[in-house]
């Protein structure tokens, strides 16, 4: 068993992706978010590997009702992105024996990577599942084994180099199993490669047709002159 974690933030509570909203707006930046987020969902559930989990930004009752209905919460805690991504990891791990944190920004995976990098965890020894972003961080990363919390804060995030970073900080002795390589959504310019990349998916789940489908009546994707 390996539980997942999707980290969110709430629209109205936190700033939610402000890039994406300098080329489409923030109303459709804001839904898309939200689309995004329910596809991650139901591909993590789809997976069946164990439970899924919102790992969530704010701690407000608000926050929480707004999620609470779709999926059961771990709170991100304070802290910068590092510090955050290892206390919502440790958690995974103390309760279920392996982890996997993935973001709303990434709702082309596929049910069958993740079950892929689930049984990969199931090993004895100390394993890492690592998948890279076009940008040079990362979508997801699992593991089956806790780690000092200055692994996960040395690292400077948001950067060309934050996946090489990352992984010389977490290598130890580990094992490595990577998954494929996909585009991150941070800006309006990620939208055609995302929708390719929805678009390769052997068995697209209908919230990832959906997307497809709402990037495709974007008229952003082709510039004017």
């Amino acid at each position: 068993m390996s539980a997942i974690a999707i980290f969110v933030k709430t629209p109205g509570l936190s700033p939610v992706k402000t890039r994406l909203a300098e080329g489409i707006g923030e109303a459709g930046a804001i839904e898309f978010y939200r689309q995004c987020a329910a596809a991650v969902l139901a591909v993590a559930r789809s997976a069946d590997v164990g439970p899924v989990y919102w790992a969530l930004a704010e701690a407000t009752p608000e926050a929480i009702g707004h999620w609470r209905d779709e999926a059961e919460i771990i709170p991100q805690g304070g802290g910068d992105l590092g510090q955050r991504m290892g206390g919502v990891m440790n958690t995974l791990i103390d309760r279920h024996g392996s982890g996997m944190l993935l973001g709303a920004d990434a709702p082309q995976l596929d049910a069958g990577q993740l079950r892929r990098a689930a049984q990969w965890l199931e090993g004895t020894n100390p394993r890492n599942v690592i998948g890279p972003a076009r940008d040079g961080g990362f979508w997801t990363f699992g593991s089956n084994h806790a780690r000092p919390m200055k692994r996960w804060t040395c690292i400077t995030y948001s950067r060309p180099d934050t996946l090489e970073q990352f992984v010389q900080s977490m290598d130890g002795k580990a094992e490595w199993l990577k998954l494929p390589t996909l585009t991150d959504l941070d800006t309006a310019a990620d939208l055609a490669p995302l929708a390719v990349e929805l678009q390769e998916l052997q068995h697209p789940m209908p919230v990832q047709r959906h997307l497809m489908e709402a990037i495709e009546s974007m008229e952003i994707l082709t510039p004017d002159p």
